[in-house]
This record gives C-alpha cells, structure tokens and sequence, in this order.
C-alpha cells in the first residue's frame, strides 16, 4: 500500500465475476437449446457453441482458476528469467464464492477497501466471434445471458455494483429492444464488443448510419457505453499470417508474431477510430464512451493519427477529432502502463483506475495502484481512482 492517505472513494472500473454453468441455457429459448453447451473432452468440461468445442476459455467452469494478481510482476517488470505461463501463474485456487454471487463479493470489497465497482462477465467475450453468420441466435443468447445476470447480480447491487449487461448490434431493432429492457432494470452501463458488427451482409462498423437509431436510444437514455476487451475478431486476419485456421486463444502460448501484434492494441485503436472517423461522436456528441481492459498504448499513436489527418484534410471531420476523443472517451491503462505519461495526453479528468479483479493479469491488492499515482495533486488522485468514473456513471461520488 501507499502511504497516501485515502480520503476519497474507490471505484473500480474493472472488476470481473465468472459465470455458472447454467449462465448461457437457463433462460436460454427453447429452439436455440443446445446451441451452448458443456461437453468433457479427455475428463475437463469445454464449452461447445453450436456443436464447436472452443478452448477460448480453457477452464470454463471456474471451478478452480488462477489466483488473482499471479501475473502482476510479470506484467509490470517483464519476464527476464524467461518462466514459462504455468510458472509465472503458480499454483491455481479453487474459486470463492466472491467470484460468482454479489453478496459474497461486496464482503471482499469491503476488505479491500473498494466502495463501487463496475462488473464485467468473463466468458461472454466467446459468444459474438463464434456465431456471426446467425444473428437472431447471437440477440438469444446475448438476452439469455442478460436474464441470468438479472437474476444472478442485479445490475446495480446496493449502488456499489454495477454490473455490464452486454448488447449486440447484428439486428438494431433487436439492439434497441434490448437496451429498453436493461434500462427498465437499472442498467447504468452497457458492454458492446469493441470490434465490427456481423451481419447477413458481413462486417461493418457501429458506427456508420445504419445504427444511428441505437445510438439516439443510447443517448437518449444517457447510459454509458464500456468497451470491455474481448475476442475482437482479428485472429482471421492475423491467420492470414500464421498459415492456420485457429480461433483466438488468449491463454495459449502465442508465436512471436502474434506477441507483437497483440501489443499494438488494434482492436480498440481501429474501433476509437471508428467512432471518430465515421462521425458517430459528432452525430452524438453526449456519448460516454469507456475502453476498458484494452490499455492505453493506442492513444498516443491514435492521437497523432487523427492530428495529422485533421491537418491534411480538415474537410473530413465535422469538428476537431482530438477534440472529440478528449470529450467523448475515458481511458482505463493497464496496470503496467504510464499513467502519468497518459495525463499528459489527455488530462487526469479522463482517466479510470481499474485492477481487473480477480482476474491473474490484474492486481491482487486493487487499491495499491495509488502508489502508480503518488505525486501527482490529490484531486487528481481522487478522479482516477474514482471521481471520473462516478461522474461517467452519473452516480454520487
């Protein structure tokens, strides 16, 4: 801990909890049954979408999982001794009850000393990239999942928990009728993958026209849009490269290739610049947009993107796109990026602290990040570990 004296609340913008197993199929319609399921494969259940077993998740009972915080050093001073994944993540813990229902969890919270946190599902980020080419499947089970949450979670437990009920945009009709139903339930976030949207036509992006009568919806209601991390889609491309066909496995041992490109953070960077480039934070300028979970190397190189093509081609952009970003988007670093260096590019008002909790690559102590924070102003202190994201959230800080 630091010896900074907290004085102020702790809201933390990245908190997950695992699903049970009946988080997909409980409320799931009786002709999509079957469509998820859990299969053993060698003695270890897997899950299997549309009859595909995916190792996406390798462990997707949470029965037992990696202890919070393994890969905390690893993350923050590298690897020099050059350990393997299973050394670096040690010994695995059988999961608590904290990690599934929020009772539980708001005791631990208490512990630790975190007044309100945003909570965000772990295996939902499987479901969008494994069933593109049927959209009406993909809106069941995103809704399926949303009921469990509902039941399970609530999506806002005594104001401290906020849990991210998650939209999918393949039929925008669907999508609007799914963000009535969340808000009639107290959603005060959604989760939308930050990658392009399937459809019966392909890929395209959420930001052109064509779901403008979302996004009225989204604004009009004045509900916060979280851009968690998630399988973004882009293995198709890198596959290109590597001479395969596998799905993303984000707990495997990836090649050096793939190492490198997923530090470039393109998922987000190629979605912000979505947002901006095809006018939708113009269109809907009260938009609060916030990546979590994807770090903060992209905003630097984004920055210096939209600056140059702003001063190349001004007639492009409706209004100043850094500009833009600087209104419309929060930014969560990762535990071993500079926030320092991240104020400076965007100021300390748009800035969230977040610990990925109880996830390995997280921090197993959330509060300890203020020690990454210490001299800097105390106000700002305040703001990133947790008067932005208050103030983002419209709830009291």
């Amino acid at each position: 801990m630091s010896d900074l004296t907290i004085d102020f609340p702790i809201f933390d913008a990245d908190n997950h909890f695992y699903e049970t197993t009946d988080s997909f199929t409980k409320f799931l319609p009786a002709e999509y049954q079957g469509l998820i399921k859990y299969v053993q494969v060698n003695g270890r259940d897997k899950l299997a979408v549309r009859n595909v077993i995916s190792d996406y998740i390798p462990n997707p009972t949470f029965k037992v999982v990696a202890r919070p915080g393994a890969q905390e050093d690893y993350f923050k001073n590298g690897n020099p001794e050059g350990k393997s994944r299973r050394e670096i993540l040690g010994k695995p813990i059988s999961a608590p009850d904290a990690f599934f229902e929020p009772g539980a969890r708001l005791k631990l919270m208490d512990e630790q000393g975190v007044d309100r946190s945003l909570m965000w599902p772990t295996l939902a980020s499987v479901l969008e990239e494994r069933l593109p080419d049927d959209p009406e499947a993909t809106h069941a089970v995103v809704h399926a999942l949303n009921q469990w949450m509902h039941e399970h979670w609530s999506f806002n437990y005594e104001n401290r928990i906020f849990s991210t009920p998650v939209i999918t945009l393949p039929i925008v009709s669907e999508a609007i009728k799914e963000l009535d139903w969340l808000v009639e339930r107290g959603a005060k976030i959604i989760l939308i993958r930050p990658a392009p949207v399937p459809g019966y036509k392909g890929y395209r992006s959420m930001a052109l026209p064509e779901f403008d009568p979302f996004w009225a919806k989204v604004a009009e209601y004045d509900i916060t849009v979280g851009l968690h991390s998630s399988d973004d889609g882009l293995q198709r491309y890198y596959n290109l490269w590597e001479g395969e066909a596998s799905e993303h496995l984000p707990f495997k041992t990836p090649s050096a290739f793939l190492d490198i490109m997923h530090t470039q953070s393109r998922g987000i960077f190629d979605t912000v610049a979505s947002l901006i480039g095809h006018g939708l934070l113009s269109r809907f300028p009260s938009l609060r947009i916030l990546p979590v979970e994807n770090g903060s190397s992209w905003v630097r190189p984004l920055l210096e993107a939209l600056r140059r093509s702003y001063h190349l081609n001004p007639t492009f952009y409706a209004e100043d796109p850094v500009m833009v970003l600087k209104r419309n988007v929060w930014v969560h670093p990762f535990i071993e990026d500079d926030p320092i260096g991240l104020i400076k590019l965007i100021g300390a008002d748009r800035v969230c602290f977040g610990s990925d909790f109880p996830h390995p690559e997280g921090l197993a102590d959330p509060v300890s990040y203020v020690k990454d924070l210490e001299g800097l102003p105390h106000d700002d202190i305040a703001k990133i570990m947790g008067g932005n994201l208050a103030q983002i959230m419209k709830v009291a800080a």
